[in-house]
């Protein structure tokens, strides 16, 4: 929660921070204090649009698009369409995410939310605080030529250093790094489950019987593999190392 109130202060500072609103065509101003509710409205107004994107925040500036995506494409190397049903595999990414980015939320709480708490820093200062673990995260698992890609696309000029890096080309970077890396570790998970389907296959032709579905066969010897070898405990670990 603590997490998400960071968040919450990072996209919306420059409307808590000032009762006036303005924008292209349309301009509010609350300059006496008789107006005071109805700005508090507004500022409740908006809270409530932040808590709205805080599930798409999750998505994508931390861990849980990978996860979600080797997980699910494990689901359909096994064969099994709905089973792990789709709220299982969300919560059990959910909880990974959680566990993965502990130590980022962390020094996120001590240098940002905890001084703001206490009143020792401002606003501002408490979301450029709470940026940096985040950006160097992000950072650690962004590919260089996908971070240049959204450069380039952007059209604007080669930041001097990371730190000068805008979250609006890092987040797509990021998440095309996520994406990729993603389907690289699915990749391997299918290949053994797809020798499994090929030698069962070949073995119903030889014998026959091409009547029956490869997969009727297939199905429980994959299934009976991934138990042999521990397969969730492996695919978890690979995830989890993957970050390092």
């Amino acid at each position: 929660m603590k997490f998400f109130s960071l968040f919450l202060l990072f996209l919306f500072s420059s409307f808590s921070m000032a009762a006036d609103f303005s924008a292209p065509g349309l301009s509010i101003d609350f300059p006496d204090e008789n107006n005071v509710e109805i700005a508090n409205a507004i500022k409740v107004l908006f809270g409530l649009t932040a808590l709205s994107l805080a599930p798409a925040l999750l998505i994508i500036m931390t861990s849980f698009t990978r996860i979600i995506v080797v997980l699910s494409m494990l689901r359909i190397a096994l064969g099994m369409q709905q089973t792990p049903p789709n709220t299982v595999l969300i919560s059990l990414a959910l909880f990974l995410t959680i566990f993965n980015m502990m130590p980022v939320f962390e020094r996120i709480d001590a240098s940002a939310i905890q001084p703001y708490i206490e009143e020792q820093i401002s606003v501002q200062q408490a979301i450029d605080l709470g940026k940096v673990p985040l950006r160097t995260f992000m950072l650690d698992q962004t590919r260089e030529e996908d971070l240049m890609l959204m450069i380039d696309l952007a059209k604007v000029e080669i930041p001097d250093s990371v730190e000068d890096v805008s979250f609006v080309q890092l987040i797509p970077a990021f998440m095309l790094s996520e994406l990729k890396t993603a389907f690289q570790i699915g990749f391997v998970i299918f290949l053994p489950f797809l020798l499994i389907d090929i030698v069962t296959a070949s073995i119903l032709m030889s014998m026959g019987m091409m009547m029956v579905p490869p997969m009727l066969i297939s199905l429980p010897i994959k299934v009976l593999m991934f138990i042999l070898i521990d397969g969730w405990l492996i695919v978890v670990k690979s995830l989890m190392e993957s970050f390092s």
